[in-house]
């Protein structure tokens, strides 16, 4: 539904997700479009695609009041965040053109295959506070690589990419949680703003629900860094294993729901 054919309580409801989605965004470092995109689309009435790009749209602001929040903390990389920022605009140009084309199914299948193997590799991790992102021709060719893959699923799914940088900074370069989750958010804006700069241009955006929404979550994005902060390095990183779980289960039930309705 549309903005002008929608009641009070609809607003509401559409306020009360972005106040969920902005503490998890806070918290975990992520867009909040993971729980964005079903709730739009069991509680709004929104297809998969408008959805999708309707939350993309939400994580602009979002993402960038959580990467505000943490660069007041000293747990931002500005370096490295502009490099897989580098790569992510371009890959959500990417993204946002394949939302159209390709099923997501097929892109939610490969999401569950990484997660599954994020979650037990950040099981086994002894994570600490000071560690960061060491900067070298490697690094930094891989920082922009992961960029460029997350931008583009970015673009495909509505989420703003956080699921993927937090555990690969963590894993495959090195940084603590806090860094991990603060350079996400730093990147996540840009990449979130040249998705939607495409959607808007193939109307599948519905603008006053992302503003209501986006408005919503910048209230409490602050709140989930500063509980983030507040937890030790190793309940944190269990923490986030187990929000993914709940990603993994939620992707799997969609891609078989998609798999039946076929």
């Amino acid at each position: 539904m549309r903005g002008g054919g929608r009641r009070a309580t609809a607003w509401l409801v559409l306020a009360s997700l972005g106040l969920a989605a902005g503490f998890l965004s806070g918290l975990f470092g992520v867009g909040g479009g993971i729980v964005l995109v079903p709730a739009l689309i069991a509680l709004a009435g929104m297809d998969g695609r408008r959805a999708a790009a309707t939350s993309l749209a939400a994580i602009v602001p979002t993402a960038a009041a959580g990467a505000v929040s943490y660069a007041a903390l000293g747990a931002l990389d500005l370096v490295a965040g502009g490099l897989l920022a580098l790569g992510a605009v371009g890959g959500a140009q990417l993204g946002s053109w394949l939302l159209v084309r390709v099923p997501a199914v097929v892109g939610r299948w490969l999401f569950v295959a990484f997660v599954c193997v994020v979650i037990a590799q950040l099981l086994l991790t002894v994570p600490t506070r000071d560690a960061g992102i060491a900067l070298t021709p490697w690094t930094i060719a891989g920082l922009v690589l992961l960029g460029f893959a997350v931008g583009a699923l970015s673009g495909v799914l509505g989420v703003g990419g956080g699921v993927l940088i937090v555990p690969a900074l963590m894993l495959l370069f090195g940084a603590s949680d806090l860094v991990a989750k603060g350079t996400s958010l730093l990147t996540i804006v840009p990449s979130a703003i040249s998705g939607t700069v495409g959607n808007l241009v193939r109307h599948t955006v519905d603008l006053p629900a992302a503003i209501v929404v986006g408005v919503a979550a910048c209230t409490t994005s602050a709140l989930g860094a500063i509980v983030a902060a507040a937890l030790s390095a190793a309940t944190a990183t269990v923490l986030f294993a187990v929000f993914l779980a709940g990603v993994l289960a939620w992707s799997v039930w969609q891609s078989v729901r998609e798999g039946r309705g076929r």
